[in-house]
């Protein structure tokens, strides 16, 4: 007789295959250059007199990324992470979980890897999880996100400096980057997001009013 271990493993196994067959089907182009979709250095936002205008204008251009679906969608305004350009309900269907790594049962590492499984299409990272959800993006306005990631109590405890470098340096932001084959990368790179988010913060974080 089969034993429930067997069983689960076999199940796992086939939903796994199953996954990996669905993300064949939802590439968007293969080939996808990273500079693509520059972003504006950050000498361009020189020319502003006003900190808080200057801060305001380079965390708009640095909100390209913020908001493209390569980050918005591990930011979910709900349980439910999202996928795709059109940022589409994660199949399958998979929730948060009290620690960001799922459900029992659905844990993120049964399917994500610690790295892309390129074949399949299917994306991996060693930190793979669901952001917390004081730190939801997903249908929040820039000026709204801009609050949220200053706010220590909605971004980790983060001070500003850890936020710089977060953002600049943490390898998990730079899979945005790195998404695999077929994947449209998030805009730039992520040394010129760093940029844009120092050059921000140094200026006296301002935020966009919308």
């Amino acid at each position: 007789m089969t034993s429930a271990r067997g069983y689960v493993s076999t199940l796992l196994s086939g939903l796994c295959a199953t996954l990996l067959a669905s993300f064949a089907g939802w590439s968007v182009s293969a080939g996808i250059p990273a500079s693509s979709k520059p972003l504006k250095p950050v000498s361009a936002f020189d020319g502003i007199p006003n900190n808080d205008a200057r801060a305001v204008a380079l965390f708009t251009e640095a909100g390209r990324v913020l908001q493209h679906p390569r980050c918005v969608n591990c930011h979910p305004a709900g349980n439910r992470p999202a996928q795709g350009m059109d940022s589409h309900p994660h199949q399958p269907m998979v929730i948060r979980g009290e620690d960001g790594l799922g459900a029992i049962g659905m844990r993120c590492t049964t399917c994500h890897g610690p790295a892309n499984f390129n074949p399949g299409k299917v994306p991996g990272h060693p930190q793979w999880h669901v952001a917390p959800i004081e730190m939801a993006w997903m249908g929040k306005s820039l000026g709204e996100i801009c609050e949220q990631i200053k706010d220590p109590k909605r971004n980790g405890g983060k001070s500003m400096a850890e936020l710089v470098n977060h953002m600049a340096e943490d390898s998990l932001v730079g899979w945005g980057w790195a998404p695999g084959r077929g994947r449209e990368p998030a805009p730039g790179t992520q040394k010129e997001f760093g940029e844009l988010i120092k050059a921000w913060a140094d200026a006296g974080a301002a935020c966009p009013k919308s």
